[in-house]
């Protein structure tokens, strides 16, 4: 009669509690409990009908058919751990693709992706911009930018930024013939809407301002042209700080009003969790979060 095969689970734990000679430390390493990893013993020594294990003046130690079991099994499992490590360093090359809105790409993306090639020449990245994302990973797509809330099902999802609402502009208006002193001003100006008219309600609101009509002025349907409207001195933008801030560096537009809005949303990154460790998608995932955090250090200083 052929041999049944204990279960992977306790195998593991014997192997990792042999090797320490630890149940705590075992249970550390595979992040479960020590009365887990003691069950899962209990289970393979009565699968075996052998003692594995005894204890001795307070120390683990292992029987002598425990101690040629794990001779013998701590190979397969390196070799486990080997076989997989190899398979994740070949997931290291190639193309990625990077599902996202367009005015991200293009506002934050696109300006960086220069050093990520530098940084990983073996793996070529693939934009594919997507209006509207619904949450869903599709099978041709490795990694997400979404704007929400991070509360997407069946994904791993990393915060990128605390986003605001920052009102901005054209240095030719804040210096032209109806300069911005105070929010009052506003009323001589054209307000530029972002999806929709909310935003621009909710600062005003804040401010404790009632006296200016928002129901006027364009809506667009990108954050990236709301951004370069006001960049063309259309009007006065509410817009995403993450997306309008390069054009602030490059001195295009100006913060008229330091009053802010926090966003409910912000922009995360994301994969499918079982992907987390493949190569490329890990490096990808590194280099935005390091990129993030590298740079709100510098904004900080």
């Amino acid at each position: 009669m052929a041999t049944r095969i204990p279960p992977l689970n306790a195998l593991r734990a014997f192997e990792a509690s042999a090797r320490h000679l630890s149940f705590t430390r075992a249970a550390e390493e595979l992040f479960v409990t020590q009365a887990a990893v003691s069950h899962q013993i209990k289970s393979l020594e009565e699968h075996l009908g052998l003692k594995l294990f005894m204890r001795k003046n307070r120390a683990l130690l292992l029987t002598e058919e425990g101690q040629s079991y794990f001779m013998d099994i701590k190979d397969i499992f390196k070799s486990l751990h080997d076989a997989t490590e190899k398979l994740l360093a070949r997931g290291a090359k190639g193309a990625i693709t990077v599902s996202l809105q367009p005015s991200f790409a293009i506002q934050w993306l696109v300006p960086r992706l220069s050093e990520f090639n530098r940084l990983h020449p073996d793996i070529d990245v693939r934009i594919k911009a997507v209006d509207d994302p619904d949450g869903t990973l599709t099978e041709d797509v490795d990694v997400a930018i979404y704007h929400g809330r991070g509360n997407w099902p069946n994904v791993h999802a990393d915060k990128l930024h605390t986003e605001f609402l920052i009102p901005v502009c054209s240095p030719m208006l804040v210096n032209g013939t109806k300069p911005l002193n105070a929010v009052s001003d506003l009323s001589h100006h054209t307000l530029l809407h972002d999806t929709s008219r909310r935003d621009w309600k909710r600062w005003f609101k804040n401010q404790q301002v009632r006296s200016i009509n928002v129901n006027h002025g364009p809506i667009f349907s990108h954050s990236a042209m709301v951004v370069q409207a006001a960049v063309h001195a259309q009007g006065v933008a509410l817009a995403q700080s993450v997306l309008a801030q390069p054009e602030i560096d490059a001195g295009r537009l100006v913060v008229p009003f330091t009053e802010k809005l926090v966003s409910k949303n912000a922009f995360y990154l994301v994969c499918r969790e079982a992907q987390l460790d493949i190569g490329k998608i890990s490096a990808f995932r590194d280099w935005v979060l390091d990129t993030v955090a590298s740079e709100e250090r510098n904004d900080e200083d």
